[in-house]
């Protein structure tokens, strides 16, 4: 079955964005863009909120530029060939291989997990995935953390009345100081 995971900058103090909506501490180094760069190569579908959508609609473009170096216009060509689904209830129309969700979070986690296929279920944004948070439908916490305190904005992790109990599996430290910390969610089972 495919996993769902929530992977996002995130500031020490656990915004993914700062209080005037900016997110300008976020820009990754080399080492960090590599390192997002096979996150992206290994999902098989990307699930956006609409403002991650439309802050990503630059990548749809970004390999036609020719001032950008290979690890850019790579990266802009994984995210332009990864299928994407669209939660908005304001937008009409996307671009690319990108569709709006025809059905809720559950219904449409429940019939990308069912489907035949390579690489996982990505969600970004913080309301969205606050949401399959809430659901129970996160396999994954994949936060990066910036060495930054923004003061205020986006919560990583927005409040929800639910318990996660997480089992870190994977740690990294890159030599910007960002810090990725890669976090299974225990289930319980029932006997």
């Amino acid at each position: 079955m495919r996993s769902v995971t929530y992977s996002m900058g995130v500031s020490l103090d656990g915004y993914i964005v700062g209080p005037d909506g900016g997110f300008d501490w976020t820009p990754p180094e080399e080492e960090v863009f590599r390192f997002a760069t096979d996150e992206v190569r290994d999902l098989g579908v990307h699930l956006l909120g609409r403002r991650l959508y439309e802050s990503m609609l630059y990548w749809e473009t970004a390999d036609q530029h020719p001032s950008i170096d290979f690890s850019t216009r790579e990266f802009a060509a994984l995210w332009k060939q990864l299928p994407k689904v669209v939660f908005s209830s304001t937008l009409s129309t996307v671009q690319g291989r990108a569709r709006l969700a025809s059905g809720g979070l559950a219904e449409e986690i429940e019939r990308l997990r069912a489907e035949p296929g390579e690489g996982g279920i990505a969600i970004g944004g913080a309301a969205l995935a606050a949401e399959a948070a809430a659901l129970g439908l996160i396999d994954e916490y994949r936060p990066k953390v910036y060495p930054v305190l923004v003061g205020g904005g986006t919560p990583f992790f927005p409040q929800h009345e639910h318990r996660a109990d997480l089992e870190l599996v994977e740690t990294r430290t890159f030599t910007s100081g960002v810090v990725y910390l890669r976090y299974r969610v225990v289930r319980q089972t029932t006997r």
